[in-house]
Parts: C-alpha cells; structure tokens; sequence
C-alpha cells in the first residue's frame, strides 16, 4: 500500500560548510523505532509496513529530538518522516488556547491540507487535535479551532501571520517546528513570514527543514535556526527515479489541438500543466465539451473548488486534472501515471515538480512534454538543467504511436455540460496557450528577445498572483 505522503525534493549534497553529524543506521522496520504503541497499531492498520528511505534515516535521530536538514526525491515519503516524530514529541502534552505546541509550516493551501489528511489517524490515535491554517478560508473559524486548543498547527505564512497579528495564535510554546518545501516558501516571497514565526517559536525547541535547494535564502534559515542538523540525502539523482519515463513529442501547429484533446481522452487519469488560469479555463471547457470528464485548477478559484476538484480528480469523478504551477508541489494522487506538460516549463526545478506527480511511492509514470519545432532547442536545454534525458518523437493526431507513449483514444465528442461541442481550429491561432499560439513562432533575435521579456513578465505575474492568493 502507498504511503500517503506529499511532495518531495530533489536532493544534492550538503552545502560548503554545512554542519552535518554522523547518522545511525537507517531503521529497517517501523516495529524497531521509539514509535508508540498507538501509532504502530495505525500503521498496520492503513498497511504501512515498511519506512521508506527517507523515514528510515530520519525517524530516530528526529524522535531523539534532534535537528534535522532532510533531503529526498519527490514522492519520498517525508510527511511520516517529520510528522510521526512530531505527533510521538507531543503525546501526552495539552495545548492552552490559541498556543499550540508544534507547528508544521508549508508553502500552499493544497499541502497544508494534504499535510493534515496524511497525518490527522495518527494525531488521533495519540489523542492531539491538530488545526489547519491556510488563506482563502474563514479565518473566524481558524481562530475559534485555536481558542479551542489544538496541539498541532498546519500553516501557511500568510494567514498564520494574518492570526499572530490579531493575537488569534500565540508561538511561545511551540517546541517541534516543521518547514516544509522551504525552498518554495522562499521564492514565493514567505521569507519575512517565515523569520518572523522562527524568531516567536521556543528558542530551545526541534527543528526540521526539508528543502530542494540550499539557495541563499534556505542556507541563512539553515544557519540561524537549526543546531548542529542531522543531514539526511535519499536518492541523490536530481529528483528522477528509475521508474519514471520522460518524452518530448514534437507536434505540427494545426494539430496540437487534437493531439492533446486525444491524450487527454485516455483511459486513466491524466495531469495537464498550462502557464495561464485563462489558458487551463479555456482549455477545461473544450474537453469537457469533446466529452472528457476535465476539472481545473488554479490560485483563481476559491479555496472551497479547489478542494472539491482535488478530491474529484481523486476519487475517479474526474480522470483529467487541467492546472497551472499551483499543482505542481504537494499533490499526491493514487494511479497518477501520466504527466503533460501543454505549456514547456522553463526552469529546471518546474519541471522536475510538475514531473514529481506521477512515479510517486516506488511506482511507474510518464512525464510529456508537447513541443513545436521551434521550441526543441529551448526545452532541451530546460530538461538538460533538470538532469533529464528525454526521448523525442513526431506524432500526429491519431497515430498508434501517439498512443503507445500516452494512450491516447478519439473523445466521445459527447459534451458533458449540455453545450456544443468545441470544433476543432483550423489554423495555429488555437483558443488555449501551448497549442500552437503566436508565442511558439517567432523568428530571429528580435522575437526571440520579446519572448524572453514576456515569459519574464508572466513569471513575475504569476509568482505575485500565487502569493497573494496562497498565504
């Protein structure tokens, strides 16, 4: 049975400098951990048998309340790694109102709350009641689930800072604190939020940071609030796992179009990535129009969509998940084999994210990436960042090898919503971007430069437009 766990990280070695300690052996069983009684008895229960790697190695320096820099590959398991020592740490102990005494801090609304699923059976088997905080919800209701008393807070920067402010949160005895995907927190500009919770948490307490990289930012909260860190690297191949197939297919402008509405039409679910929330709109009404049971997801929805297409993607209620980065760390899905990207990422870590959906838990998957001619150079480059080896191949609409790579099938062309249907384009200008818009034909150095420009802008754009809606 699969762990449930959320995003992972892609791992490297320790930075210049680094304090590191010598780690123990890795456990080999849950049964051979300081784990309580009532949390192995869950364990079983759920079929969780074995630690993973990145658990084995963490688990018993963190449950000897050790600090611990942890770095695995995505899909590695690190909810347990963290949250069984957390929940063990707090056992016996009651929270005061508003002043909980373990915090697990987190970059989005999505993994806050996947965060808390994974671990709300063992908080209740150890008897803790654990809050969630998180922007786009009522902030009354979380600052009534504090004043009743929870031990342990799920967060997200903005809105615990928003509660702190208005004196809903106190953090002074808050002894276990967790930062997770510290590296997103950063660059999403959760820096200040983050220093701010560390400077009021208990200055004698644990702390455990899990990050993909130690850029400038991640390095001064390594530096500052951890003590002599145990270091624990798991799978050290750039975010890439064996199980995991890459490919590029390189697809003509008029028919970009249909070769995605055919992919998206495959039996099993599917994950999308576009760069726009008018794109992913776009491109949701069309296929649910061709007949493909399609949802989106994006910072444009409220909190209470988002949530429900989740779990609708999830259950089987929906089998296309169309979105933009929002879903791109701290989803994790059961039988998620297929990943597209209909919009090239074009950083590096993106793509390695995006890709971190499928292949999770020891499992296989596929990554695509849709490209025109003149996308190849640009994109092999990106993927070459990544540590990625792709296979490229041409297809066409309709083709058995489009559906060899991705099991693509013809759509019903059923619509779902009573509308008609979507015709298809006739030319490159489609409705949606990443299929075959202007932005994917610019010739020379001068349409080169505005393209450049113009993803920089987007980039800016969309990283103000997720911090504001994520906090």
């Amino acid at each position: 049975m699969k762990h449930p766990d959320d995003v992972g990280i892609a791992p490297g070695g320790p930075a210049e400098g680094e304090a590191t300690t010598p780690v123990r052996p890795p456990a080999v069983s849950f049964a051979g951990l300081e784990l309580p009684v009532e949390v192995l008895r869950t364990l079983s229960g759920l079929g969780v048998r074995e630690p993973f790697p990145i658990q084995a190695a963490t688990l018993p320096d963190a449950l000897r309340g050790r600090d611990v820099l942890g770095r695995g590959r995505t899909g590695s398991g690190k909810t347990l790694a963290f949250g069984l020592p957390l929940l063990t740490r707090t056992a016996g102990r009651r929270a005061e109102p508003k002043q909980p005494l373990a915090l697990i801090l987190v970059p989005t609304r999505e993994l806050a709350q996947q965060v808390t699923q994974a671990l709300a059976p063992y908080a209740e088997a150890l008897r803790l009641r654990m809050a969630t905080v998180v922007g786009g919800m009522s902030i009354g209701r979380q600052a009534a689930a504090l004043r009743q008393g929870a031990e342990v807070v799920v967060a997200t920067p903005g809105r615990l800072h928003d509660l702190v402010g208005r004196n809903a949160c106190r953090l002074g005895r808050v002894r276990i604190t967790v930062l997770d995907e510290a590296d997103q927190m950063c660059g999403l500009g959760f820096l200040p939020q983050v220093v701010e919770v560390l400077d009021q948490v208990h200055p004698g307490g644990q702390r455990m940071l899990f990050s993909a990289t130690l850029d400038r930012d991640v390095d001064q909260l390594v530096r500052r609030y951890l003590h002599d860190p145990v270091v624990h690297s798991v799978d050290p191949s750039a975010g890439t796992v064996a199980a995991m197939e890459h490919h590029v297919l390189v697809v003509h402008g008029p028919d970009r179009y249909a070769v995605i509405t055919e992919i998206a039409a495959r039996d099993g679910r599917v994950l999308l990535f576009l760069d726009t929330k008018h794109a992913v709109d776009q491109l949701t009404r069309h296929l649910r129009a061709s007949g493909v049971h399609a949802g989106a997801l994006h910072s444009g929805k409220s909190q209470p969509q988002r949530t429900r297409t989740l779990a609708q993607f999830r259950n089987g209620g929906l089998t296309v998940l169309v979105a933009t980065d929002v879903a791109a760390r701290g989803l994790h899905v059961d039988g998620l084999d297929l990943v597209v990207n209909v919009d090239p990422p074009t950083d590096p870590k993106d793509y390695v994210h995006r890709a971190g959906r499928t292949a999770r838990a020891g499992e296989s998957g596929s990554v695509v990436t849709l490209v025109s001619a003149g996308q190849r150079r640009e994109t092999s480059r990106m993927m070459a960042g990544a540590g990625i080896e792709a296979t490229v191949t041409k297809v066409r609409s309709g083709e058995a090898e489009l559906s060899r790579i991705t099991g693509a099938r013809a759509p019903s062309g059923s619509p779902l919503d009573g509308g008609p249907a979507v015709p298809r384009p006739k030319n490159t200008n489609a409705p949606f971007r990443g299929l075959g818009t202007s932005k994917d034909t610019s010739r020379g150095a001068g349409g080169k430069s505005r393209k450049a420009g113009e993803a920089r802008k987007l980039a800016e754009a969309r990283k103000a437009a997720f911090v504001r809606r994520n906090g």
